[in-house]
């Protein structure tokens, strides 16, 4: 097998452990009562896909999890799945995983990782998250804009902030570790 095969093998592995990890991170879920977006760790997993697959990889890892849940298999917050929770009150957010992963790894990049890019990185992905889930919420349940904003997002900024730290604090002590995997070294 050559090391380009052995690199995608690899690669494949890392991109379905984080469809499973978003998956678990679904299934780890606090329902807002006045809300119907719940709080989730999908999300940060998200995250760490983009940071530590990249663009490409970590857009699979995440539309992996969209297909499976599209097809029917419970992957969705809470268990949920299907068309029907695609494009729901909640569809955005998770079309969202898709764009702000791949904005995430982009911005973020394989060469010469910094703190600074990894913040631009995270931040840039949370905007894209909820700048599509926000107006989807609004649209699909005709709210108001304050209304959207109060049941989309502002419960949310506290445990996006922490999760960004979190998922910085983990691509530090992880991205030399996954580094080697990635460029088929061996240690």
């Amino acid at each position: 097998m050559s090391q380009s095969q052995s690199l995608n093998i690899r690669m494949m592995v890392f991109a379905c452990l984080f469809t499973a990890l978003i998956v678990i991170g679904g299934y780890i879920s606090f329902p807002i009562p006045f809300s119907p977006v719940p709080i989730v760790l999908a999300d940060f997993f998200m995250m760490l896909a983009g940071l530590f697959l990249g663009a490409s990889w970590g857009g699979a890892s995440v539309g992996l999890f969209l297909f499976l849940g599209a097809l029917g298999l419970p992957v969705f917050a809470g268990g949920k799945a299907g068309l029907v929770v695609l494009f729901g009150p909640t569809g955005g957010f998770l079309l969202g995983y898709l764009l702000a992963t791949v904005v995430i790894g982009l911005i973020s990049g394989k060469d010469k990782p910094s703190w600074i890019k990894d913040i631009a990185a995270l931040i840039g992905g949370n905007i894209i998250l909820y700048g599509i889930g926000v107006p989807w919420l609004k649209l699909a349940l005709k709210l108001s804009w304050g209304k959207a904003m109060a049941l989309g997002l502002l419960p949310f900024i506290p445990g996006m902030i922490i999760k960004i730290i979190a998922a910085l604090a983990l691509i530090k002590t992880l991205r030399p570790l996954i580094n080697p995997l990635q460029h088929g070294e061996n240690k």
